[in-house]
């Protein structure tokens, strides 16, 4: 790797450690970066989700306040990130490339919607709840459990975008504020990271300079984009997930 390949590698953990503390689809900056280098897509994957997983625990501490309250709720959402994105490791390497391809871009479509109308359909649920006298589980319940399993097992094989699949899943089914859902979404996504990453030490092959690259980078980005996130307003926060998403479907439809 030349000197201006390892800065622009940098740079892409920088940017994509920022943008995934805030809504997610870093991977979509970093992983062209390593395929533009020259690593082979498997291994540029791989060097992708182990590099990741700094700048997502950096993203975490950094939204650690909007944690307080929260452990409960990590803890039972944990077990589904971790099954989730080892099952993805998994197929990441029995699959084809081509597997997620197709349905990708309609998955983050739906989950921009349920962003989009994420206050009404939300407002329309806890006015039938009261309707109906009953209350929403504290954790979402076995909807948001098996959702963010299936979510957890696309993370585990590729990722781009998961964290808005994330947010719009907790967006509907928990009665919270949004930064928290955002706080809880990054410690969920640093999981299903550093479960792949682990699986992945033992039957695949990294790029080492390229994880480095990244790690640094990331974990720089998710300090700032702590900063960043945690200051919009949950209208400002909502717009910023759909303009990445959009993006997010425009590249992987011209890939």
């Amino acid at each position: 790797m030349s000197p201006w390949e390892a800065v622009a590698v940098f740079a892409a953990g920088l940017g994509a450690g920022t943008i995934n503390t805030i809504v997610g689809s870093g991977t979509l900056i970093t992983f062209p970066v390593l395929l533009a280098v020259g690593l082979p897509p498997v291994t540029a994957n791989v060097s992708n989700s182990l590099g990741l997983v700094p700048g997502s625990v950096s993203g975490a501490l950094g939204y650690r306040r909007e944690l307080r309250g929260q452990r409960g709720r990590v803890l039972r959402l944990a077990t589904a990130a971790l099954i989730g994105g080892l099952a993805g490791a998994v197929l990441l390497l029995a699959l084809p490339s081509s597997a997620f391809d197709a349905v990708v871009p309609a998955l983050i479509a739906v989950a921009l919607v349920l962003v989009v109308v994420q206050p009404r359909l939300a407002a329309a649920v806890r006015a039938r709840r009261a309707r109906n006298g009953t209350t929403a589980h504290r954790d979402g319940g076995l909807a948001l459990f098996t959702g963010l399993l299936l979510a957890s097992v696309y993370g585990g094989y590729f990722g781009a975008a998961q964290g808005i699949i994330y947010l719009s899943l907790m967006g509907v089914l928990l009665s919270d504020d949004l930064q928290r859902i955002n706080a809880l979404k990054n410690v969920l996504t640093a999981l299903v990271n550093a479960v792949a990453a682990v699986f992945f030490l033992f039957v695949a092959h990294f790029d080492w300079t390229a994880v480095l690259l990244i790690a640094v980078g990331s974990a720089l980005g998710g300090q700032i984009g702590a900063r960043i996130g945690r200051r919009l307003p949950p209208n400002a926060l909502r717009a910023v997930i759909v303009v990445v998403g959009l993006v997010a479907i425009i590249q992987l439809l011209l890939k």
